[in-house]
């Protein structure tokens, strides 16, 4: 059965926002001193703002030395003996974004949160997105599908007990959904997750599927539809460079940096940037690797803070979460699809109705997987439409294919 949220009025409108949770478009800010020379962006009309992708700040929130860069059976084993700094890098992270009035997803260790549990309180209670990030840091493309859910439940379960709500996005360690592990995607699906971040359609040793989508969209899997949001990238030469964050965003000068987003934007994508609490700490201590991975890690750390206050002084930036929600507005209907299935009954389909005055606006995993609501719970309403079978396109929302744009 079909389950539609509809206006009140009958206006097309995406799924509403809460007080609590705005969407965050941030005015005009004068560069701080040092900082970006650009000119501050002109005032936008409102309908002209809306229709704009919604730009998404993302963090791994983990600590230094679980970085794959550095990764063996010993080092794991004694993760309990090295120095903790997740918090102290967090929380510089968190009042770098209360000063901008930026929210972003946070996307955290099971491992760290069990550990830090105030962190992540902290992180939800300032109006940030909490997300998994998997247990241990563990990749997928050393998993097997089993290990891979009981990974994604577990640390699932984790985060919404401490924050006590819904845990809606997944981004893997290191990126590691590849052309070898798209097996992921249903099983995010099955555990209850609306969307995933894992995907870097670039080129690299150990991550990435060149060729993939770059712009949002919609993964259909047997288990039902799971956003993607690709972390970002920019094409020079027909070379295809990522310009998402971490160590290229250390490596490259800001101004290119800038420059590239600045064409990204103007292609119609929404930005989806990622950094470490690590990448804002010069002075954590030194791990011993591979020169390579010593160079990528230790890369100018000591300019990421005075580049991300630049990049949020360029950009509007707010929650994955955020971004889905106009991405849901149809183009041609009046109705917001917020489940996919369809049964028709009778000499016409049915659809349930929600009404989004009941509805938790930030729940959409238990609206668009047909689960049972968390607190209160939407009020459903059989009503019937018109006398013929209704399809994908009807609906607005997925055409046919592996993957569907949005």
């Amino acid at each position: 059965m079909t389950q539609i949220y509809q206006t009140e009025n009958g206006s097309t409108a995406p799924w509403p926002l809460s007080n609590s949770h705005p969407l965050r478009l941030r005015p005009p800010t004068r560069p701080e001193p040092g900082g970006s020379r650009s000119s501050p962006p002109r005032a936008e009309s409102t309908d002209r703002r809306a229709s704009r992708p919604v730009n998404c700040l993302t963090f791994d929130i983990e600590e230094h030395f679980q970085v794959s860069a550095f990764e063996s059976p010993m080092r794991r084993r004694h993760w309990e003996n090295f120095e903790s700094r997740v918090v102290r890098n967090t929380e510089k992270i968190l009042e770098l974004l209360r000063m901008r009035d930026v929210r972003a997803t946070f996307f955290v260790l099971g491992w760290v949160a069990e550990r830090h549990r105030h962190l992540v309180r902290r992180i939800a209670s300032e109006g940030h997105e909490v997300a998994s990030h998997g247990y241990a840091h563990e990749l997928i493309t050393l998993q097997t599908p089993g290990e891979f859910r009981e990974d994604v439940r577990k640390t699932k379960a984790i985060l919404e007990e401490i924050i006590g709500g819904p845990v809606q996005g997944y981004r893997a360690p290191s990126f590691t959904i590849t052309r070898e592990t798209t097996w992921a995607f249903k099983i995010l699906a099955e555990e209850g997750y609306l969307y995933d971040s894992s995907v870097f359609p670039v080129l690299h040793p150990t991550y990435g599927m060149p060729g993939a989508k770059t712009k949002c969209h919609v993964v259909l899997t047997q288990a039902g539809p799971l956003w993607e949001f690709p972390l970002s990238t920019a094409t020079i030469g027909g070379l295809r460079l990522p310009v998402a964050g971490g160590g290229y965003f250390r490596l490259f000068p800001y101004g290119l940096i800038r420059r590239l987003l600045r064409r990204v934007e103007a292609e119609g994508q929404a930005l989806v940037m990622y950094l470490h609490p690590w990448e804002l700490d010069p002075d954590q201590p030194r791990m011993h690797g591979p020169l390579l991975s010593r160079f990528r890690h230790y890369v100018n750390l000591h300019k990421t803070e005075g580049r991300l206050m630049q990049l949020l002084g360029d950009f509007r930036f707010a929650p994955i979460r955020d971004a889905i929600l106009p991405m849901m507005k149809l183009k041609e209907t009046k109705t917001v699809i917020v489940q996919r299935s369809f049964t028709p009954h009778g000499n016409g389909a049915q659809a349930v109705i929600r009404q989004p005055s009941t509805v938790s606006p930030f729940d959409p995993s238990t609206v668009l997987r047909g689960g049972r609501a968390q607190g209160r719970g939407p009020r459903s309403v059989i009503k019937p439409t018109a006398n013929r079978k209704m399809t994908a396109e009807d609906l607005g929302i997925l055409r046919v294919g592996d993957h569907t744009d949005v």
